[in-house]
């Protein structure tokens, strides 16, 4: 019985290279993104769309939403369903059709680092509103000290 791959219950012979249906949920995904065809802040299908989509259970499609949420391709939110992560390009990249180009960069790093960003203009916010505010209760003129 050789070239035949029995998969059973989302287990595979070791280096079988045979990809599961998760993994191909995951993968049709990151390329729509890629693609264009998803962007940034889209509403990815919903669970049962991609059980019928790829006649996959409950559990492989929850499986696959996992790995694109742990990759930083999409991100929950509760009671609305699953949607594409934002995520910023990557510096230098001339090539936006090149799949690294709009990949994120280790997921959570990216995320983290966007967060910082965001994090940094508020503060920043947060200080010119004070000083607005000191101004405006020091009768309109110069700062009291």
């Amino acid at each position: 019985m050789t070239g035949v791959v029995v998969q059973r219950r989302g287990r595979r012979l070791a280096g079988s290279g045979v990809p599961l249906t998760f993994e191909v949920i995951a993968e049709t995904l990151r390329e729509q993104i890629r693609s264009g065809g998803l962007g940034a802040g889209d509403p990815l299908p919903t669970q049962a769309v991609l059980m019928r989509e790829f006649g996959a259970a409950s559990l492989t499609v929850q499986k696959a939403m996992a790995l694109l949420k742990q990759d930083g391709w999409a991100v929950s939110r509760p009671g609305k369903g699953a949607f594409v992560a934002h995520y910023d390009h990557l510096d230098g990249a001339d090539d936006l059709d090149d799949p690294e180009a709009t990949a994120p960069a280790n997921g959570t790093t990216a995320r983290v680092e966007a967060l910082e960003r965001a994090l940094t203009e508020a503060v920043q916010q947060i200080a010119d509103l004070r000083g607005r505010v000191e101004v405006l209760e020091s009768g309109g003129g110069g700062r009291r000290h």
